[in-house]
């Protein structure tokens, strides 16, 4: 695979990390398992049965997991630095037959980042809805997420120049609903005081 799809390829299964951790990796296991997708070498592993059957547990705990209102804001401070090395691996493994500071640049920066900033915005949505809903909401921001997932992962698959031109937009999103959470004034204390 040619470096550049595989750096696209990695940027757009890093998206779907933001939104699950383990559903891009489900999906990549099995299409490295099918044989649609080739692994950078040291991550074959990710092709075996143990890993298919250990990423589909994982996918489908968490996923239930994110539908239980206290505990989805319990798993967002695991699951953040967990998406971070997430997009880290599917990022490295999905480019194959590069210089390894090239394979590892681009997988820390690009893929650690996007799926950085992704999870992100996605902890502050789900502390919106936290906070407006009582957690009673959340269970549609989990829906999202989980959709959000999947259909990142499928399009990585399918389209990886087309999914990376989406993660960058959903990364430039996600950093403009930061930056204006984070500058939106606060309400003072009783002296006037923030």
């Amino acid at each position: 695979m040619d470096i550049a799809l595989g750096i696209c390829l990695g940027i757009g299964l890093s998206a779907a990390c933001g939104f699950r951790v383990f559903v891009p990796m489900f999906f990549m296991s099995i299409a490295a398992r099918a044989g649609y997708m080739d692994l950078a070498e040291g991550f074959d592993w990710m092709s075996s049965w143990g890993a298919v059957i250990a990423f589909g547990t994982a996918t489908v705990l968490e996923t239930g997991a994110y539908y239980i209102p206290w505990l989805d804001n319990l798993l967002d401070s695991a699951t953040t630095p967990a998406a971070v090395i997430a997009g880290v691996v599917a990022t490295a493994a999905s480019i194959t037959d590069a210089d390894p500071l090239i394979q590892w640049s681009a997988a820390l920066i690009g893929g650690g980042g996007v799926a950085g900033v992704v999870q992100s915005s996605s902890v502050a949505l789900r502390a919106a809805s936290t906070l407006s809903t009582g957690g009673l909401g959340n269970f549609v921001v989990a829906t999202v997420e989980f959709v959000g997932s999947i259909l990142m992962s499928i399009l990585a698959m399918l389209l990886p120049v087309f999914a990376a031109v989406v993660a960058v937009g959903l990364t430039a999103s996600a950093l403009s609903l930061l930056f204006r959470r984070w500058n939106m004034p606060r309400a003072s204390g009783p002296a006037g005081e923030i």
